[in-house]
């Protein structure tokens, strides 16, 4: 970047700056002299302005402009739908959106079910603030040094050398030949998979063992008077009493699970069948220049994260008006 670049730069930032503060002083001076019916509308304006600007900058923009590159060439010119047809005739592609699928579907049952019996088996057992801290403490670690970890387990060594993975190093024991799993082909796929599941198991167990320690103790108590067993209990007392928190957490996990490029990226950069959607749309975007396709999955990525945000905001809005 030479300094002439650089100096225009600048220029824009301050210029976008300025037009920002403009705006605000705008509209903090039409708040002062407002008349005191109108002061309310212009109070809401003034507050949702910053964001409703940063909204717009920052996404609103954005999606619109990624839907118009999905329909352009590589050199932006206009070609319909053919980055659409590319995405589900090429036999890649086709396996970055089953590979994307598999963990749509294994990521946040696993995580639920899994988080959900520990939070349920630990509740209120001697130690339980600690058995909680260390499933919970996966989700204070980066995804990136999630992944760091993870492939130190899954690593290779050739020959007789000593393995330093876990994984090969049991294999070993039990007279078995090491594996090269992040380079195999489906199981890499599953091995990702597990380390998000990993993840996100302690997000799902606190949230939900939150969920049921909020269930009112008589109505455990009446069921447990009328003779119910310990599952008869939890199937018709816990579990539609944290039916909401349930919702959230495959949702939250779902919506997660449909973005993950981070542990693609790191431990097997997508290769070896392994990829999904969002290391594709890197990978389409700004490895091959092909920005059309890369915005092309982001689109389909957009759609399918859609209708989870629907499905979350209706049961939201269901339960309050239940309330």
């Amino acid at each position: 970047m030479t300094t002439a670049d650089l100096i225009g730069k600048i220029i824009q930032l301050v210029g976008g700056l300025a037009i920002f503060a403009a705006v605000i002083g705008v509209l903090l001076l039409l708040l002062g002299r407002a008349p005191r019916r109108g002061r309310n509308i212009w109070q809401i304006l003034g507050f949702l302005a910053p964001a409703m600007i940063l909204l717009t900058l920052g996404l609103i923009y954005p999606a619109i402009r990624t839907t118009l590159l999905s329909f352009t060439d590589r050199n932006g010119e206009w070609n319909g739908i053919e980055n659409f047809v590319w995405m589900f005739t090429q036999p890649t592609i086709l396996q970055t959106l089953l590979n994307t699928v598999l963990w749509v579907i294994l990521v946040p049952t696993v995580s639920t079910i899994v988080g959900l019996a520990y939070a349920v088996f630990i509740d209120k057992s001697r130690g339980e603030k600690i058995y909680k801290a260390l499933v919970f403490m996966p989700m204070a670690i980066s995804f990136v040094g999630a992944s760091v970890i993870w492939k130190f387990v899954y690593d290779y060594r050739a020959g007789d050398r000593d393995q330093i993975g876990l994984l090969n190093q049991i294999v070993v024991w039990f007279g078995g030949e090491p594996v090269q799993w992040l380079q195999s082909s489906p199981i890499n796929t599953f091995l990702l998979i597990i380390v998000m599941i990993w993840i996100q198991t302690g997000f799902a167990m606190v949230v939900l063992s939150a969920a049921i320690k909020a269930i009112p103790a008589d109505q455990l108590e009446a069921a447990e008077l009328d003779g119910t067993n310990a599952w008869q209990r939890f199937r018709n007392v816990t579990l539609p009493g944290i039916r909401g928190s349930l919702v959230v957490v495959v949702t939250t996990i779902t919506i997660a699970t449909l973005k993950v490029f981070d542990i693609v990226r790191t431990m097997t950069a997508g290769n070896f069948g392994s990829s999904v959607i969002a290391n594709e749309m890197y990978t389409q975007a700004f490895r091959a220049n092909e920005p059309g396709r890369g915005s092309a999955l982001a689109l389909v990525l957009f759609v399918m994260v859609l209708p989870i945000v629907v499905y979350n905001v209706r049961v939201l809005r269901q339960q309050r008006e239940i309330r």
